[in-house]
């Protein structure tokens, strides 16, 4: 298990010094001057050369992307072209909004869709599938369930509880409601296999009570591949956030991020971009772990899979 994390983690590293590599190189193809956009529209030839040389944008671009690179992993992810202030606790206030978000969201997502999903096969053929069915698709379109909500904006709890929550349940509807019909179908599907494996069926005959058939021994095994798929879906929600973080003006961090490519703010749309990252790998590691805590039988061996 220890090796596992190890070279997962390995595997991480990696692609976040990968990222790095192409956001540097990315961002530094952009069009325009970072030197004038610092300084503004009113900058001569002469103070755009002369801050480029103070900020080392004259040097060759393995120096910049060293000494980029460097800073980053101490925290330090530089000044805010258009703020004049650094990016690190701006991008952190940010981010802790979208995890607020990113996380109601997923609650909702998992916690909904598992039990949709049982319900849906253990009712196979019945109403209750049926009403799971009708529910997950066509939910979206009840407008009774968006009356007297907010449609944009943020609010602290310093505001109120009852502000903090309205100005969420637009947008974690919105996210919910993209993903709930996939966790369900597919748990829906791996849970009618589980009821109809020999191990449930001999575990029946033993006379074991229904509710533990289907808790113990149906749904532990039938977790497995919703795990997988909640975890796919958490990287599809890193890109719909900064959708929906857009469309209802959620100060988070994709919005952020949008923000910073209108504006070419370099430093704000590096971190911005290495951060969602970072979430994504991290993610995918912690649903393969708990692979083992679904399913003790699991055994993780030296190879990643």
């Amino acid at each position: 298990m220890t090796g596992y994390v190890v070279q997962r983690l390995g595997t991480v590293m990696f692609i976040m010094v990968a990222m790095s590599v192409l956001v540097f190189l990315a961002t530094h193809a952009l069009p325009s001057n970072a030197a004038a956009l610092i300084l503004g529209q009113y900058s001569t030839p002469e103070t755009q050369a002369a801050l480029e040389h103070k900020l080392g944008f004259d040097q060759p671009l393995p120096v910049q992307y060293w000494h980029w690179a460097s800073h980053m992993l101490q925290g330090d992810m530089g000044q805010s072209f258009e703020m004049e202030r650094p990016v690190a606790p701006i991008l952190w206030d940010a981010f802790g909004r979208s995890a607020i978000l990113a996380v109601s969201s997923m609650t909702v997502v998992s916690t909904l869709g598992l039990a949709l999903g049982i319900v849906a096969a253990v009712w196979r053929g019945r109403w209750p599938d049926h009403a799971a069915s009708i529910f997950t698709y066509f939910g979206v379109s009840l407008p009774e369930f968006y009356w007297g909500l907010p449609t944009s904006g943020y609010a602290n709890l310093s505001d109120g509880l009852a502000a903090f929550v309205s100005h969420l349940v637009l947008p974690v509807a919105t996210l919910t409601l993209t993903l709930l019909a996939h966790v369900t179908r597919l748990t829906r599907s791996s849970m009618m296999e589980a009821l109809d494996s020999m191990y449930v069926k001999v575990a029946r005959a033993r006379g074991l009570p229904e509710r533990l058939v289907i808790l113990r021994h149906a749904l532990r095994n039938a977790l497995i591949p919703s795990i997988t798929v909640l975890a796919q879906d958490f990287g599809f929600l890193i890109g719909g956030i900064v959708a929906v973080e857009t469309v209802f003006a959620y100060p988070g961090l994709g919005r952020m991020l949008v923000g910073s490519l209108e504006r070419q703010d370099l430093p704000m749309m590096q971190a911005a971009i290495l951060v969602l990252t970072g979430v994504y790998c991290l993610a995918n590691l912690t649903a393969d772990l708990l692979y083992g805590v679904v399913n003790p039988r699991i055994r993780y061996g030296g190879s990643v899979g």
